[in-house]
């Protein structure tokens, strides 16, 4: 583990250069097997599914910036969830965050499900209402913080001593923070998860899910899995997603700037009903967002009011993008209820309150007077006659 501070760790951590060139640059091992000396003797490497060089560079870099001991890459963050998931066994029974990613809702309802493992959705805000639906059965806490898409901040100490007390894993999905913002490890979590297609990669052009953990015994398990299910991420995204990286610092200042400026000026909005920010001091969770994290990061949900249209505030939108995803150098729109969470039943959305009218604003690096300009013609154009 080097010991920098973050600016320089997401520079020159993990495996900066290459041994054999000293190329500044990690280079792209582009190989799906290698020579080995003679039977039962390999440099290392014997097959890219279980391990490869330039996969190494980003597991290394991430267990280095998380402060965790060992990272593991996959082919997408819904791999790396998955993976997660794989540790647990027919019977046993995983409380999930409400308003976690729909995609984190899908993959437990339709496919663990399949082979008998278990779900509940709590409200994590509400620590004794989590520590009651506690039992033999339950072997896992999996949260978000901030949550996705309601900004939802819960106390990570909190779940964590919670956790420890009943002897069960805390997991955490990290993706909107990032190691930059959040340390979950140094709060007690298990396993932070990431979908590292979002602020990690940070410019909308690959895929990837990243896993860390301190534990050594977590470690060799989630390794296994790893190499046994072969979701690993490739040797080109993998070079990526270093690249990515050592930009990130420089991006979420920015991204953290602009969602403030953004969130202001929509929480002032006659249009908008509510602002879902969590460094917004009229948000509720504010408190405990600045205690643990340094700082909001760049995802703002709001609320339109009845008299405006949100069909057509996505329509009208010139430099924003309507799209899914997140984390990139572009703004990006989307409606959770019919893109991200659709895949969760409209009752439980309704629930959890992921509303009709509920739009969800990633925020881009571009300038905010320019994006402060674009949302307030599209939501004028969107107002009801």
């Amino acid at each position: 583990m080097k010991n920098y501070k973050m600016d320089t760790l997401l520079i020159h951590g993990g495996a900066t250069t290459d041994p054999r060139t000293k190329a500044v640059n990690f280079p792209i091992y582009q190989t799906s097997t290698y020579a080995q000396q003679a039977l039962g003797q390999n440099s290392g490497y014997e097959y890219s599914r279980t391990k490869n060089p330039t996969r190494d560079a980003i597991e290394t870099l991430i267990a280095e910036l998380e402060n965790g001991q060992f990272g593991f890459a996959f082919a997408s963050g819904m791999a790396a969830s998955s993976c997660a998931f794989s540790l647990f066994k027919s019977g046993d029974k995983i409380l999930i965050s409400s308003n976690v990613y729909g995609g984190t809702f899908r993959v437990l309802d339709k496919v663990f499900s399949n082979f008998e493992i278990t779900y509940e959705i709590i409200d994590m805000r509400d620590v004794k209402l989590l520590e009651s639906k506690i039992d033999s059965c339950v072997k896992a806490i999996f949260f978000e913080t901030p949550a996705n898409p309601l900004m939802q901040v819960v106390s990570i100490k909190e779940l964590v001593k919670i956790a420890k007390k009943h002897k069960i894993l805390s997991i955490i999905d990290n993706t909107f923070m990032t190691p930059y913002l959040q340390k979950p490890l140094d709060l007690g979590v298990d396993i932070v998860v990431h979908s590292a297609t979002k602020y990690l990669g940070g410019h909308s052009d690959l895929v990837a899910g990243l896993i860390v953990t301190k534990d050594k015994n977590l470690a060799e398990r989630i390794g296994f899995l790893q190499n046994s299910i072969g979701a690993v991420l490739a040797p080109f995204d993998s070079f990526l997603l270093v690249r990515g990286i050592k930009t990130l610092g420089l991006r979420m200042q920015k991204h953290c700037e602009n969602a403030l400026k953004i969130a202001n000026f929509l929480e002032k909005h006659k249009a908008i009903d509510r602002v879902y920010y969590p460094f917004l001091k009229s948000d509720e969770g504010y408190e405990i967002q600045k205690a643990q994290a340094k700082a909001g990061g760049g995802m703002i949900s709001f609320e339109l009011n009845k008299k405006y249209d949100y069909k057509r505030l996505c329509q009208n939108t010139r430099i924003i993008v309507l799209a899914e995803s997140l984390g990139g150098v572009e703004s990006l729109l989307c409606h959770p209820a019919s893109m991200t969470h659709a895949s969760i039943p409209k009752e439980i959305r309704e629930k959890i309150g992921i509303k009709e009218n509920l739009i969800r604003l990633s925020v881009g690096i571009e300038d905010a007077d320019d994006l402060i300009a674009d949302l307030t013609q599209a939501i004028d154009l969107a107002k009801k006659s």
